[in-house]
């Protein structure tokens, strides 16, 4: 994929989002579900290698940030995008309501923990944009983390694009490379797919009553989506809005962009120092004499 298509993906900095100004059913010169998918298997390839020198160099880690509605195929995603992966070297953390014990800390706490060291990819399936987006729409749930003077509205959820700007700074300070991917979904095959964990017993175990009714309010999760984008994607860790109507499609698109950003790390073997070459040179010596 060209540069200049990965970059209509990517939310520029300080640019006010309108998510309708992306085509969710956006499929680019491929319009064979086969092709793209080969595509996505030599990139498999390609990030294969790369995570071996991501792992060896140890300088770098990687942190991919997922967000999108239900259904828009973040654990599809994970399961084809990253199945090239060594998974010694891949750690996933998904997200689920706080409990009391994360509720008494800072909202940032329990994301802060599961970035990954240097050397591995770390997946959030959810993460601290939650508190911006789940929170947002459902305010009364601040009243919970029972923060002094704090009330929903305007000026908190600038506080918190603040504190999650330089949370990302801080990370990218030191060598953790932050990528996020908001998948989106219309509101058209949100409904397909939901319809389709209904009317198969077989996905029944995927369907939750809170798909449905965090559905009612497609509306306020848009606006909120719109306005953490805007606010939060940056020069050092930037937003990609991610067509997800066609699961071959993001499958695809995520691909390109994490084998792009790996590789222009320009990461190098680590260099062997004169210690460890001669180790290296006694090994072979005692070695071919057994």
């Amino acid at each position: 994929m060209a540069n200049h298509l990965i970059d209509q993906f990517r939310v520029k900095p300080k640019t006010g989002v309108r998510l309708q100004d992306f085509d969710s059913n956006w499929t680019g010169d491929h319009e064979d579900k086969e092709e793209a998918e080969a595509l996505v298997q030599a990139n498999l390839q390609l990030m294969s290698e790369s995570q071996q020198l991501l792992w060896a160099s140890a300088r770098y880690s990687l942190l991919i940030v997922l967000q999108a509605m239900d259904a828009a195929g973040k654990d599809g995603l994970i399961k084809h995008v990253m199945s090239g992966v060594n998974p010694q070297g891949c750690e996933v953390h998904a997200f689920r309501q706080p409990s009391a014990e994360e509720l008494a800390h800072p909202f940032l706490w329990r994301y802060s923990a599961q970035t990954p060291s240097r050397g591995r990819i770390g997946i959030l399936n959810r993460s601290y944009y939650e508190e911006v987006l789940v929170v947002r729409v459902h305010p009364e749930w601040i009243e919970k983390q029972n923060i002094p003077d704090a009330k929903p509205g305007h000026k908190l959820w600038e506080q918190r694009y603040d504190d999650i700007n330089a949370f990302e700074r801080h990370l990218t300070r030191n060598g953790v490379v932050v990528l996020k991917f908001f998948l989106n979904v219309s509101k058209k095959v949100q409904k397909q797919r939901l319809l389709a964990r209904l009317e198969d017993p077989g996905k029944h175990w995927k369907f939750s009553a809170a798909d449905l009714a965090e559905r009612a309010y497609w509306d306020e999760y848009m606006k909120a989506y719109q306005d953490a984008l805007s606010a939060t994607s940056t020069q050092h860790s930037p937003w990609y809005v991610i067509p997800a109507d066609h699961k071959w499609v993001s499958h695809w698109i995520a691909s390109e962009i994490l084998v792009r950003t790996i590789q222009s790390l320009d990461l190098k073997p680590p260099k062997p120092t004169k210690a460890q070459e001669a180790e290296v040179r006694k090994a072979l010596r005692e070695l071919k004499k057994r």
